[in-house]
């Protein structure tokens, strides 16, 4: 079992803001990898009505010592009022990748 890793799951309502939010977490070292799931589709609960919108979610993957920052800046990034932010640790994973996911960390605030 290994909880040195985690996912953390937002998405945005526009493909570019998706590649733009992904570039800065890698940029900054947030995360190791981001991966961009095109045109889902979301319904939920906003402002007193039913909204039903196409989105694109990200899945970043991290180092657990990183989430602290992540959720620090991704707000700051993220183009809406309450961006989403889920964390779910990584409990376990093929060796070689998860060695290549432990060779960075977070150096600083970006």
């Amino acid at each position: 079992m290994n909880s040195n890793f985690c996912l953390v799951m937002t998405s945005v309502s526009a493909e570019h803001q998706a590649v733009e939010l992904a570039k800065k977490v890698i940029e900054f070292q947030l995360g190791r990898c981001v991966q961009i799931i095109p045109k889902i589709r979301s319904i939920y609960y906003w402002d007193g009505e039913i909204c039903d919108d196409d989105e694109w979610l990200l899945l970043i993957k991290t180092r657990s010592e990183s989430i602290e920052p992540l959720m620090q800046h991704l707000p700051e990034w993220h183009p809406y009022e309450l961006p989403e932010m889920i964390v779910l640790p990584l409990i376990a994973g093929y060796e070689p990748y998860l060695h290549w996911l432990s060779e960075w960390k977070y150096n600083g605030e970006p």
